[in-house]
């Protein structure tokens, strides 16, 4: 691997880090992080009173071209369901949301319901 992607890869691990433990200062409890199946990843999964809640973490220097927002395009939302979709088919159908928390630059916003299962 090139230090480009071993810096990324750290970069990214580092805002997942941060945003479990932002969630978990608000009161969510982490289940797990990275649940993978084929053709899909879940950065987060943690707990919200009764309701799973899924989140994806994006990170990008700056807002400049959207930012991390517009980096979560349908085709990652169908990845994010698809995941999803495993998850409650082995854990149990329950109530769910998808969350995702981006980090432009040094600031972080937390998008609760960002978008839906159906």
């Amino acid at each position: 691997m090139s230090d480009d992607t071993n810096t990324a890869q750290s970069l990214g691990a580092a805002a997942e880090t941060a945003a479990a433990q932002y969630l978990a200062a608000r009161g969510l409890t982490l289940i797990t992080r990275n649940f993978r199946v084929k053709g899909g990843e879940i950065d987060i999964v943690c707990r919200d009173a009764t309701t799973t809640v899924f989140v994806e973490v994006r990170r990008r220097a700056s807002a400049d071209f959207g930012g991390a927002a517009a980096s979560i395009t349908p085709t990652k939302q169908r990845r994010l369901i698809l995941a999803a979709r495993h998850w409650l088919a082995q854990h149990g159908d329950c109530a769910c949301r998808f969350d995702c928390v981006l980090f432009d630059g040094d600031r972080l916003e937390w998008m609760k319901d960002a978008f839906r299962l159906d």
